[in-house]
């Protein structure tokens, strides 16, 4: 099995939200294969489905001076943090393909970043029985949040490497608060090449769900979802 990968850059939230839809309803359609967009955002605090506002510390007032924004998203889990330095990821793909199980699927995203911060970094991530994630110690690097909808799943992780770990202090992340938030640049003191980080997500994406990578350009994805708004 095959799947496409495009590398997006900076994405505004809204925008990122907007595009995977129009991928989800493709995939739903057979339009396109599994497909997965890699990309950052500025700094944004999204809710998932269980949205408390008394996980963010600040006020709004403050989080508009600071120019962070502040969405909704039907992913599941509470607030989390998008930024710059981050790894987004949004796999489009069929379930159906790949076990059905969500709780598999969601295992199998986690197991990605525990290879790969082992394999390339020497670093013992791990699970941590209580919450979803990856964890180094008492601190989550990676978070996983995500949907299906008719079988096709949306959103997915965020991995922090050369992330501002600041803007975390603004809320409590994920409703946790008895745990911390790290990044690749915290615990080796060195900021990485964006572009490295991706690739090697997209390899040890490809090991655990044994599939195929085939890079399509940002013109092609704008091609694929003008197609569908045209067909509409």
């Amino acid at each position: 099995m095959g799947i496409s990968v495009s590398i997006l850059g900076t994405v505004e939230y809204k925008s990122g939200s907007s595009l995977q839809k129009k991928l989800v309803e493709l995939r739903q359609q057979g339009g396109v294969q599994d497909i997965m967009v890699l990309l950052e955002h500025p700094p944004t605090l999204t809710f998932g489905k269980r949205e408390n506002y008394n996980n963010i510390i600040v006020s709004i007032e403050e989080l508009e001076r600071m120019g962070v924004d502040l969405c909704k998203s039907n992913r599941g889990g509470d607030i989390t943090y998008h930024g710059p330095g981050q790894v987004v990821g949004y796999p489009i793909i069929d379930l159906r393909n790949h076990g059905n199980s969500v709780k598999e699927y969601v295992n199998k995203l986690e197991q990605v970043f525990i290879n790969l911060l082992n394999e390339e970094y020497q670093l013992a991530a791990t699970r941590v029985d209580k919450y979803r994630g990856v964890w180094l110690g008492d601190e989550k690097i990676v978070a996983i949040g995500c949907s299906v909808k008719r079988g096709v799943t949306m959103h997915g992780f965020a991995f922090n490497v050369n992330t501002n770990l600041g803007h975390y202090k603004l809320i409590n992340p994920c409703g946790i608060t008895d745990k911390g938030v790290t990044s690749l640049e915290k615990i080796t003191g060195k900021q990485y090449d964006m572009q490295v980080v991706n690739e090697l997500v997209i390899k040890h994406f490809c090991k655990v769900f044994n599939v195929k990578s085939e890079i399509i350009e940002p013109s092609e994805l704008k091609r694929l979802v003008a197609y569908l708004d045209k067909e509409k």
